[in-house]
Parts: C-alpha cells; structure tokens; sequence
C-alpha cells in the first residue's frame, strides 16, 4: 500500500492540511460528551463545540480541526443492526472535521475542501460533485453563493453542482436554535460500482439508491436561528461545521470498495481469521461474524479507553451488549472460547499513536472485555436455549412478534441483550416487541436521552443575557472577556451590580423575598462542575442604602456570563449599587478538604486495587464526598483499610499541592489523569501531589487545600455496587470526620462502660459474651422444645372424633416451625388415622402446622386447603402437600379462634 494513504497517515495529513491554514488542532472529545448528560454518546464532530453555536462558550480559538471518535448505537443515529450486514455501518467510527466559530465561511471552506480533495489527495476532478440547499417549500433562500463558490474551482465541471431540498441540504440542530445550508460532497466510484445495474429504468445519481455516488463530506454553514417554522433571523455570526467520514475517504483513496477492507479493519479480520482458522473461503462465506467482531472489538476497546466499561445500564449497557454480540457471532465461525483479547491487542497498536488512552488503558481494556465474554459464556446456552423455545411457540401460534416482556425476561433473567434476541429472531424471519421490551425495562435502567440527536439542546438563557451582556461592553463595564471569574484567591470581592435578573426579564430593582439573579463585574463563586458544588454565601451593600442577598449558587447561562442566584433577605438592592459577594468560607474549606480529598483516595485505589480503578464520577460537597470508580468487586475490609490508612498518611505527610496551568496534551502527555465526561479547554489547570516523585497529577479545575495536612482526617463511611462493574465510596473529612469519630468513640466508650471492660477490650468482650448468648440460646431452645413435647403429650389424650376420625386443633406455646412438624409425626405415629393442626406464636406472629393422614386425603381432605382456611382468619396464607402443609399469619389474637374452626372444617369436607 502507498504509504501515503494508510489510514493514520490519511489523518495526519488532514490534520496537518488545515493547521496549515491558522486551524487549532483540538482533541477529540471522549466517547461521553463532557457535561452533557442528557446525551448517551458523542455521536458527531461537533458536540463538543455545540456551546459555542448556541452562545453559552467561547474559546481562545475561532478555527478547529481534529478527528472526533464517534459512537451510534441507539436513537436517532442508530446503525447498529445494519453493522455487519454490509461494508459501510459502524457502531464505532472517526469524523474527520474542521470549524469555524464566526471566522472564514462558505468561500474558505469550499476552496479548502477542494483544495484537499483534488490537490492534495488527487481525487480526479471530474468525478467530484457538490449539492448545495434549494428549499423546495420557497421558504428559506437559495443557496447561490455556495453554488457560485463551487463552480469557481478551478477543474470543477459546473454541471456537477446541482441543487437539493431540506432533507438533504438543510442543517438544523434541534426544531429550533442554530440552522443553515450544508454543502454535500460527493464522489463517484465509477459504474463498477453500481449496485442496481440489472434494475430496469435505473439511473445512477447523486442521492440516488445504489452505492456508485459517495457522500464523502458535508460543509454545514449555520447563518440562521430558527425562531419557530417559518421564522429564520440571521445569526449575528457565522459559522461552519464540517464532518467527513474517516473510514469513507480510506475507502476511496485505498481503492477498497469496503471498509473492512481499509487498513483501519483489515488487520482486525485477519486476527480473527488467525484466531478461527478458516480458510479464505470460509471466511468469504461468514462475512457477516467477521465484520461484526471487528466492529465490535474496535468500539468496546474504545469505550473501556473512555471508562465505560460492562454493566447493566445506560452506556455500561451498551458495552455489554456489544462485547456479549461479538461473542455470539464469534460462535457462528467457531470461536467458543474467550477470543476477543488479541484482536483488542490489534486495535491497540493501531490506534495508539493517534488515541494514547488507548495504550494507557491497555490492561483495562483486555481484562473487561474477557471477563464479560467469560460472564457470557456461562449464561448463553441455557438463554439461547430458551428463547429457541419461545420462538418455537411463536412460529407454532402463527405469530411473528415476541412479545416484549419475555424479550425482557431474557435479559433480566439470562443476560441476553434485546439486540442478541432480535438478532437471533430475525435470522428466524421473527421480530421482537421493541417498545414493550423498554416498558418492561423503564424502571430497570437510567435515562440517558439515547434518542435524541445532541441531547437538550439548552442555552434558553442566552436570549435574556446576551443584550445585557453586549451593551455592557458597549459601555466598558464589561471586558470582552466578560465577567472576571476567580474562585481561587480572595472570597471577598467589591463591584458594581451591573444587572438583576427577576423571572427571565431584566429589572432595575428588587424588593425583600424576591429570587433574582445578579451579575457582577468579577465573582469569586465556584459555578459548579467536576462533580463540586457551587459556593453559597451573600451580596451585600457597601452603600449608604442597606440590602443582603442570600446566594444560593451560581450558573453561566451564556459565554462570559456568571450569575449569582438567591433570595433578597432585607432591603431593595439596585443596578448600580456597590456591592461586596462574599463566599462562606467555613463551607469552602470544607468543600476543599473532600476535593483534595478525592485526588488522594483515587491515587490510592491505584495502589490497592490497579490502574484500572479510574474516576466514574464524583460528588464533592461540604459535609461529604463520594467517589465512582470503575472495579469488578466488592472491596474487602483489608483493602478499605489500607486505603484508608494510605489516605490519612498522605495527609500526616502533608504534602503541598503543586498548581499550574499547561497545554491540554502537554499534561496529557506527562501522563495526567483527565476523566472522562469532562470538558476540558486547551489550557487546563493541574494538581499535583507528591513532591519530585508525584503519587497523583491530575486534570482539575475545582478549589483546593494548600497542603495535604489541611484535611485533618479522612474516614470511609461506606463502599458498595452502584452498578455491574462500577462501585462507590463514600467518605468525610475534616470537621465531620472528627464529629462522626466523636461519635463511635463516644459509643465505644460507653459499650466498655456497660461491659465493664476498657475500649479496647470490647471487641473481645462482646465476642465471649456472643458465644454465650448463642449457648444460652441453644438451652433455651433446647428447653423449650421439652416442655413443647411434654405439653403436646398431655393434648394427645384430649382429642374430640368426627365421624370416628381424631382431630386435634391446639397451640402449642414456645414451638418453633420445626419443633411443630417434628409433633405432627408424633402424631401420625399415635394416630395411623387423623387430622392435626398445630400453631404456635414466635415474635407475636402465628405459624401453624397441617398434617392429614395418607388415608384421609383419599376421602377429600388436602392438608394444604385446611392451612390456608385456618390461616385466613390471622391474616396470613400458606400451603403444602396433601399431607403436610406449613402457613404464617400476622394476627396472634385471632389465632384461637381460627383453631377452634378446623372440627367444623373436616365435617364439611370429609366424604
């Protein structure tokens, strides 16, 4: 193969083509968008850039470039059912794209492209084609410029720009919000390449039905906010958005006409082949497993790189359920044991250079994806096996639909995703309930607004700030930067109210009760983010007027914008009045010690546990922190102690922290940690604790102690599952760490003072006193079974015949359930024929015991109907054998009267 068209070498040239014309390269964002939990996976180029669309960001930059890792396996952008039955669908794929944030437009990006395309790549200029937005409902202008810019590239064939309608050439976020015409780019492969050539009156077209034309890339020009349906205003500035896909221009300029026959997958096949041992036929036979599993591994290694690891919801669902297909289908081409590693191994070596987490995360990567295929094995048979029998069934009933609760079941129960079982049922001509198997699954799982394109689409505020916020800065109140925020020096700041903010409208004044929003020119608040919570404290006057508001938190509703949001406590505070925001410092420093906290005990679960304990999210608030981290087990009490020791002891050293401010991939590269689901800028702040030989370098925009030792102590409150492979702990510092101390030695003491021995002795104590509370026990039961005996002898010579059957109704106090049917074969052995009931009372609750005589059964009594009749009355249900039955009830006072029932009982159903 041309060197100069293997896969990273294509990236890098696309990379390197647009930094050459001013572009900043900006890394791809994890495969979990940063701050956006309303969106399962980053699923296009641009959605780490989408706060910069709608106004609520702003970067140092105003071009972009980069190669995004992508991921569509659900909602709108859903290609996973079509992946593997031909040679386009990914689950996991790379866009190649460049941005325009108000910059160049649509002259630029089209010369560009072309520029690429043809120049740089060589693509013939004859077979290049662009479509560009004509709304067919004569709404929206024509696109001419765009058109007009195509058809001045030099070798460009007017004829190949043609025009298309609002599904094809018209870009729009959401049904409102930033919109625009796009530019399509297309390439045609040749007649070779058609796929409807023996199809009467077939045409070969751009946009057509068959594979001959390839959308290779889209130049989105967003120019216009959409208000409502018809109503299109011009965005203050313009934009672009382009995305190309990765695996789609490999293709042409490796002359495949499959993806999987790039060198992006090839290599991954051919593992699998190895690992199979098929022949070159077979493997053309069994297209279908092959592309799946290379599809499949590539994704999980991704998403596992990204800290998604298996589980049994939301994204940890999703990769799961990819792994446990690829196994499945790994089982159609021979491969029955764990097989997945080494191609993973593949995907590593590829991929690492351009995606280092991947390297980084290597061990992770291999062990989660073994382990689940192992989870998988030891459930697949017994699940296929069942649902073979419930498609039997429904071919049987004449039916096609499985219904959705059993697909659930199947899940639930077995382990088997909805994706294997439609799998499965439409290799059978059947199909599954879709939306009764989500019903079935609601409760079952997180919302994770999988089907929505970007997720919430947000930025509502926007609209209300943006006027204030620009004739501010008319007026030279305001900075082009916007407010000054600094939550890391002075909690106490002097400035101007520059405006308030009362139920989304502007307002001169507030008065007493009101809850507003107040802009200053600086703020030294923490808006939340990172997992900490925002600071709380007041504004108040340091005017002759006096007023105070409570700040209950803050939020940035739009680019250079902080907001103080609270309640007027006393007077009428104005714009224009001078004002100091002061921070509750007791609650800071709180908020401080468990952050500072959290480094330590994640640099510590490195220790005890491995590398692969990362951060899977965190909460850091003032009278506790928790802590997410990715592990297949439940800790033991050693492994909680030694980090919990190992924590305190990084605080006795007492450690400086160390703060600076670097490029993004310089941190990246000198091995800090950045956790995913975070948004980071290209310059971020780092922590680094440790000295010369730092045990923790972290990515971290949140307040923090100076010195480890300012945390005091550090104590595990708890440790549990909060998900398949995610567990949690919780944990105080500082002045709650000493109460909750205070507290159990308070109660320890104590404990030694009722045992009567010291503190330290108590565990001994209460272990002797234990033993001999249970041989205490032991007598007393064994006790109370004697006197039961002795008692229910006694009632064996008192017992009333109806119809010459003996019957016996009686409690028999201090008997336990056993003791009760070790009394009903005394019974039987004093009586061959008989009926007996026996009940006793334990912790105020009945239990009652059934015994019918074999011979008995023969004339219509059933011990399990005489239970349940005498239980009724208590409140209680039971059942049983013809013989023998057991129930309980909740209601002791009724308990005699329900005995006394049981003669009347066998009259009526003696025959």
């Amino acid at each position: 193969m041309d060197q100069k068209f293997t896969g990273n070498a294509i990236r890098e040239t696309y990379i390197q083509f647009f930094l050459d014309k001013g572009h900043t390269f900006v890394p791809s964002a994890p495969l979990i968008p940063g701050d956006d939990e309303t969106l399962l996976f980053t699923n296009a180029g641009m959605v780490q850039f989408k706060d910069i669309f709608l106004g609520t960001d702003k970067r140092a930059y105003t071009r972009a470039t980069n190669s995004q890792k992508c991921l569509r396996v659900s909602g709108k952008h859903n290609d996973l059912e079509e992946v593997g039955q031909d040679n386009t669908h990914h689950t996991f794929f790379e866009m190649l794209g460049n941005w325009s944030f108000g910059d160049y437009y649509k002259k630029e990006a089209i010369a560009w492209a072309w520029e690429l395309l043809t120049d740089v790549w060589g693509l013939p200029k004859d077979r290049v084609w662009a479509t560009c937005f004509k709304d067919e409902y004569g709404e929206i202008p024509t696109d001419e410029e765009a058109a007009g810019y195509w058809k001045q590239q030099p070798g460009m064939e007017p004829e190949h720009v043609l025009f298309f309608g609002r599904k094809d050439n018209l870009w729009e976020m959401a049904e409102t919000g930033p919109c625009g015409p796009c530019s399509e780019i297309h390439f045609d492969r040749g007649e070779s390449y058609c796929t409807k050539g023996d199809e009467a009156g077939h045409v070969c077209e751009v946009n057509g039905d068959c594979e001959r034309f390839l959308e290779l890339w889209n130049l989105v020009f967003i120019q216009y906010n959409r208000i409502s349906s018809t109503d299109l205003q011009p965005l203050p500035a313009t934009h672009v958005d382009t995305g190309m896909g990765f695996e789609r221009i490999v293709s042409v300029l490796q002359d495949v006409d499959s993806n999987y026959k790039t060198d992006l997958l090839r290599p991954l096949i051919e593992k699998t082949q190895e690992l199979s041992g098929q022949t070159d036929e077979e493997r053309e036979n069994n297209l279908t497993p092959y592309r799946v599993i290379a599809d499949h591994v590539r994704a999980s290694a991704f998403l596992i790189a990204d800290g998604v690891v298996p589980g049994n919801l939301g994204r940890n669902y999703v990769c799961r359920m990819i792994i446990r297909r690829a196994a499945r289908f790994g089982t159609k081409i021979g491969l029955t044991d764990p097989f997945m590693a080494p191609i993973a191994e593949s995907v590593i070596e590829m991929y690492g250079e351009a995606y280092p987490e991947l390297g980084r995360n290597r061990g992770m990567i291999l062990e989660s994806i073994t382990k689940e295929e192992e989870r998988f094995q030891r459930t697949v048979e017994s699940s296929v096996a069942h649902l073979m029998s419930l498609l039997d069934t429904l071919e049987e009933s004449k039916e096609s639909v499985l219904n959705g609760d059993q697909a659930f079941e199947l899940y639930a129960t077995y382990g088997l995703p909805l994706e294997i079982t439609r799998d499965i049922a439409q290799e059978r001509g059947l199909d599954v309930d879709q939306d009764g198997f989500d019903t079935a699954m609601e409760a079952h799982r997180v919302a994770s607004g999988a089907g929505r394109a970007f997720g919430e689409i947000g930025g509502a505020d926007v609209a209300v700030y943006r006027p204030i916020i620009d004739q501010l800065q008319k007026d030279g109140a305001l900075g082009e930067a916007g407010v000054q925020y600094d939550p890391y020096g002075d909690i106490d700041v002097e400035g101007v109210i520059l405006a308030l903010v009362k139920d989304g409208k502007a307002v001169k004044k507030a008065s007493e009760g009101d809850q507003i929003e107040v802009l200053l020119p600086a703020t030294p608040f923490y808006v939340e983010a990172g997992g900490q919570i925002t600071d709380t404290g007041r504004i108040i006057s340091k005017g002759k007027r006096k007023w105070e508001i409570r700040v209950e938190g803050t939020s940035q509703p739009a680019a250079g914008v902080i907001v103080h949001f609270g309640q007027v406590l006393k007077g009428e505070p104005k714009v224009g009045d001078d004002a100091l925001a002061s921070v509750d410092g007791d609650r800071r420093q709180d908020i401080m010690r468990n952050h500072t906290a959290t480094h330590l005990l994640h640099s510590e679960l490195h220790r005890v546990l491995g590398e692969h304990a990362r951060q899977a999210g965190s909460l850091v608030a003032p009278d506790r922190l928790r802590f997410d981290f990715t592990h297949t087990e439940a800790l033991t009490e050693e492994q909680l102690t030694d980090i919990e020791m190992g924590v305190n002891q990084h605080i006795l050293d007492n450690y400086p922290l160390e703060i600076a401010h670097k490029p993004l991939q310089q941190a990246i590269d000198e091995g800090a940690i950045a956790l995913f689901g975070e948004k980071y800028e290209q310059d971020v702040r780092t922590i680094t604790i440790g000295g010369p030989e730092p045990f923790s370098y972290e990515l971290c925009g949140g307040t923090h102690v100076d010195e480890t030792g300012d945390i005091g102590l550090f104590l595990i409150v708890s440790e549990g599952s909060i998900a398949a492979g995610v567990r949690r702990i919780e944990a105080v510092t500082g002045r709650r760490a000493y109460d909750l101390m205070l507290r159990r030695m308070k109660a320890l003491k104590e404990s030694g003072r009722q045992l009567g021995s010291a503190p330290e002795a108590v565990s001994q104590k209460t272990a002797a006193l234990l033993e001999e509370l249970n041989a205490a026990r032991k007598e007393i039961n064994k006790l109370r079974q004697e006197m039961s005996i002795q008692q229910f002898n006694t009632m064996l010579t008192e017992i009333e015949e109806v119809s010459g059957v003996p019957v016996m109704a009686v409690e028999i106090p201090y008997a336990d359930a056993d003791t009760l049917r070790q009394l009903g074969d005394r019974f039987r052995q004093k009586h061959p024929t008989g009926v007996a009931v026996l009940a006793s009372v334990t912790d105020e609750r009945p239990m009652i015991v059934a015994v019918v005589t074999k011979d008995l059964t023969e004339r219509g009594l059933h011990a399990g109907e005489l239970v349940k009749h005498v239980a009724k009355p208590v409140g209680g249900s039971g059942g049983g054998r013809p013989t023998l039955a057991q129930a309980g009830g909740k209601d002791a006072a009724k308990l005699k009267d329900a005995l006394a029932g049981v003669t009347d009982w066998v009259k009526q159903h003696l025959k």
